[in-house]
């Protein structure tokens, strides 16, 4: 993950097609449940962050360089469509077309973070990308963009030209050994 920009543009037509594959990643139902808000312009990332990050907390941020991130994804899915999705015909049968609370997983928040790893598909590209939640944000992001009530935040992906940069402090824990993780036959 990249945790620092340069503030350098990145070409539209790289964006689109990064959003084109993740439109196209796994969605239960082949449900049409992820829309993309993207924030291309100087003046919506800095609205963004102002929404965000206040200029009076900037100070102790720890990654003032994530802020020069040229592209702003913001991943939103609508549990709304799913449930519609699976009170069709031919997928009556799950009882999932009942409402959200029939859903023992809520795969619209699945399906979105299969798609944001699509995005993240930008570090192929030699371009640095960084997923990061919005947290107790995201009712104020949505009031400042236009975002339908209904519609919930994945995250943010931020996407640019990869600067130098400190390294994370959670970057030098390390993976555990594949043999750790992996469990064949049985747990």
């Amino acid at each position: 993950m990249t945790r620092a920009f340069t503030s350098a543009p990145v070409a539209a037509p790289v964006v689109d097609e990064l959003l084109d594959l993740a439109r196209r990643g796994p969605a239960a139902g082949n449900t049409a449940g992820i829309e993309w808000l993207v924030l291309d312009r100087p003046e919506d990332v800095r609205a963004y962050w102002d929404t965000t990050l206040p200029a009076d907390r900037r100070a102790d941020f720890p990654w003032p360089r994530l802020l020069d991130a040229p592209v702003l994804v913001i991943p939103w899915v609508e549990a709304g469509a799913y449930v519609a999705r699976y009170a069709e015909e031919d997928k009556a049968a799950t009882g999932l077309g009942r409402g959200e609370e029939a859903w023992p997983v809520p795969y619209w928040f699945v399906d979105g973070g299969a798609a944001v790893m699509t995005l993240l598909g930008a570090e192929d590209r030699g371009l640095g990308a960084l997923l990061f939640g919005l947290f107790e944000h995201e009712d104020a992001v949505r009031a400042r963009f236009g975002v339908p009530e209904a519609w919930r935040a994945v995250g943010t992906v931020a996407i640019g030209h990869p600067a130098r940069e400190r390294r994370s402090s959670s970057a030098g824990r390390g993976r555990p050994a594949l043999d750790e993780v992996v469990h064949r036959g049985s747990w």
